[in-house]
């Protein structure tokens, strides 16, 4: 008697695996989906820890405490975050209504030169106003970042553009950066304030934290609460039905990119004015990039992104602590590939089914 299970082609199990559209998700789904995929990754990301020769339980102790250990580094955390939560938040702009803005790298930078660019050519005298200065850098980083949302391979364009200033027009003495900003041109510290609040001695967070957390509410608002953030969902959701309803894709795909653009910007801008202080190339170690991770962590969420930005923050920081050095940074790549997964149990469920006795 012929087994089921096996055939003329071989043995075949006697089960199948079955893909199958959700009609609809569960609000606590797509949440537990991603805490999976967060640990998914840890334990993958431990295992290569272990073929290494090294202990997953003691490395990311270690990174822990070296990213929230004590108010110091917790600091340090911010201040990685602060970038990261801005370039976010230009990501979920976009991808909420299904525009790809992969160029978030490349604004980033641009918004860095056009911040640089008002002190360096100069538009504004070094003795002026911090509260002039400030606002105006941030006005010329949304205006030059504009010019290059299109396509990732605009990133490569905005890297080469800065390093023709660096390198050249604005080198300090043939060195690969320019000449360091003036004092009025930084973004204002928490150490900056030691004097009136001695805990704040050392704390290196500066006010662009307070405008990446403001940008998050703004951008809430706008895609919950307006009129345009309708818009945005809805053509995101469904183009053919916001077409049907009167909406202008064309002119929403030019706004949405344009905000998208500028908040990025807005994350080199404060980088440049609130770390560095002065241009050069190394003021990114890929902040464009983990910003999309972030964003599809949230769920395109503008106030998840919060919380997560911070935790990426703490773990590019602790990538300076731990070795292998590259261990942050594959932890991401793992994390990105567990998130593509998630996102497929999100939109279909996975059924086990008998198979049939075929004749």
């Amino acid at each position: 008697m012929t087994n089921p299970t096996q055939t003329s082609r071989g043995i075949r199990l006697p089960y199948r695996l079955r893909f199958e559209p959700r009609m609809e998700q569960p609000g606590w789904l797509s949440a537990l989906i991603s805490l999976g995929a967060v640990m998914l990754a840890l334990i993958l990301g431990g295992i290569v820890l272990m073929l290494v020769g090294g202990s997953p339980i003691r490395a990311y102790a270690f990174m822990l405490k070296a990213a929230f250990g004590d108010i110091g580094v917790f600091s340090d955390t911010l201040t990685k975050a602060t970038p990261l939560l801005l370039v976010s938040l230009a990501a979920v702009v976009a991808f909420r209504m299904r525009l790809w803005n992969i160029g978030a790298e490349g604004q980033f930078f641009i918004g860095a030169f056009g911040a640089s660019a008002v002190v360096l050519t100069p538009i504004l005298p070094s003795e002026t106003s911090p509260w002039l200065m400030i606002p105006t850098m941030m006005l010329k980083a949304r205006l030059n970042v504009n010019e290059i949302i299109s396509t990732l391979m605009m990133n490569y364009i905005a890297v080469a553009w800065n390093n023709f200033f660096i390198f050249a027009k604005w080198s300090e003495g043939g060195f690969q950066m320019s000449p360091q900003f003036p004092r009025t041109a930084w973004l204002p510290r928490l150490t900056d304030y030691s004097s009136q609040v001695p805990l704040f001695r050392g704390l290196t967070t500066h006010l662009g934290l307070v405008f990446g957390l403001i940008a998050a509410v703004v951008v809430w608002w706008i895609l919950y609460r307006s009129r345009w953030g309708y818009e945005i969902r809805l053509i995101g959701d469904n183009p053919r039905a916001a077409r049907y309803a009167g909406i202008n894709i064309t002119r929403n795909t030019i706004l949405v990119m344009m905000l998208s653009g500028a908040l990025a910007g807005l994350g080199g801008m404060s980088e440049i004015t609130g770390v560095v202080h002065r241009l050069q190339g190394a003021i990114s170690p890929g902040y464009g990039f983990t910003g999309i991770i972030i964003a599809w962590l949230a769920k395109l969420n503008p106030l998840l992104v919060i919380p997560i930005s911070i935790l990426f923050g703490g773990l590019i920081l602790a990538g300076r602590e731990i070795q292998p050095s590259g261990v942050p940074m594959l932890i991401q790549g793992i994390l990105l590939v567990c998130l593509i997964g998630s996102d497929f149990l999100l939109r279909y469920r996975v059924r086990i089914t008998p198979r049939t006795q075929e004749a």
